[in-house]
């Protein structure tokens, strides 16, 4: 009987390290993957309103006249 639970205990052991190593390996392919993808910076816009203008594009400015006194 003693036996038995060993070898239970044995083979659940080898199926736990083996589903282990296997999701390891899977694993570290997938990491390798992105590793080896071209990165692609793409600048956030510094203001929502801005997304989608282009760096060096000319925007309408409104500048606020200031007002003269005449005394």
């Amino acid at each position: 009987m003693n036996t038995i639970f060993i070898t239970v205990y044995l083979l659940g052991f080898a199926a736990v390290a083996g589903m282990t190593f296997a999701f390891f390996f899977r694993s570290m392919g997938e990491v390798f993957k992105e590793v080896n993808k071209p990165k692609t910076t793409k600048l956030p816009a510094p203001h929502p309103e801005m997304e989608g203008v282009k760096y060096g594009e000319e925007l309408l400015v409104f500048k606020k006249p200031e007002l003269q006194d005449d005394e």
